[in-house]
């Protein structure tokens, strides 16, 4: 039988792949297409499975606006089927790609995810500066469950006392100084930090090697999707814990896997600002079979 929530007959989605860093993404505009698509989980994990779909870290959703303020509605899926309100790099992506699409011929492009307005320019360099709003340090609004407002939490797994920092950036985040990214158990405490109880929505977990006051190393371990080559929000997290903990100065670069970010936060009241790359790598079309349970 067909799928719960998809029609009985086939689908073709046109899409193009992209990238930041190596956070690789599905995207699909729903404007131009006449999609009758249910995003379930199960098409979703379809769709992200890198032996038998297209493979991504997050579908990537670009819509008509909702509000006359906004340019574009932006939703972001991850390759588990969850939607999560903020994606730094899927931001930048997405500015890209709607000028790629012809969809606008604007620079500066409003985009509105399920928790986040976010404002993306164009340089000419082309880089694409992503202004990411203002972190949230508020444990309730986080959601953390903590008594009152630290730089630093101790929270105890196994019997071990990890300290952390706790933020929002659109997605709930921990943050922890390693003194080596390369030797960090990344997966094992990423894994532990999610299934925490004072993360009743789990959370992203970065991993911060501090190199000077202006550049540090970043592995991050997110929520629905497992570590990432890059992760934009996190790394605008880690910027906003380390100078909180008074380890970093107002601009600083970020090292991924494969390439930079670079974050400027000049404190409590300012927006974080995200400057980096966003790679269009192909377009694609693809036919889910809903019958056969198959894309191709």
């Amino acid at each position: 039988g067909a799928l719960r929530g998809w029609s009985y007959k086939m689908s073709t989605i046109r899409f193009s792949k992209m990238h930041g860093l190596g956070n690789d993404f599905m995207m699909v505009e729903t404007i131009t297409q006449d999609l009758n698509v249910d995003w379930t989980p199960e098409l979703v994990k379809m769709l992200s499975s890198r032996r038998t779909g297209v493979g991504f870290d997050q579908l990537l959703l670009i819509g008509s606006p909702k509000t006359s303020d906004v340019d574009f509605s932006y939703r972001i899926i991850n390759a588990n089927g969850t939607e999560v309100g903020q994606c730094g790099n899927g931001a930048r992506c997405s500015a890209v790609f709607v000028r790629n699409k012809k969809l606008t011929c604007k620079n500066v492009i409003r985009l509105q995810s399920k928790s986040a307005l976010l404002e993306a320019r164009v340089e000419a360099n082309g880089l694409v500066t992503v202004d990411v709003g203002h972190p949230c340090m508020d444990p309730a609004k986080v959601p953390f469950i903590a008594s009152e407002r630290l730089v630093e939490y101790p929270i105890e797994l196994d019997g071990e006392v990890v300290r952390i920092s706790v933020l929002s950036t659109g997605n709930p985040h921990a943050v922890l100084v390693v003194k080596d990214v390369d030797s960090a158990p990344v997966k094992e405490l990423g894994t532990k930090l999610q299934q925490h109880s004072r993360f009743p929505e789990c959370c992203n977990v970065g991993f911060m090697q501090v190199l000077s006051t202006s550049e540090m190393r970043l592995r991050v371990f997110e929520r629905g999707t497992g570590e990432t080559m890059a992760c934009g929000s996190g790394a605008c997290a880690a910027v906003v814990a380390g100078r909180l903990r008074g380890l970093l100065d107002d601009t600083v670069t970020v090292h991924f896997a494969i390439g930079d970010l670079q974050i400027s936060w000049q404190g409590e009241g300012h927006p974080l600002l995200m400057t980096g790359p966003a790679v269009h790598v192909y377009d694609g079309d693809i036919v889910c079979d809903y019958s056969n349970r198959t894309v191709t």
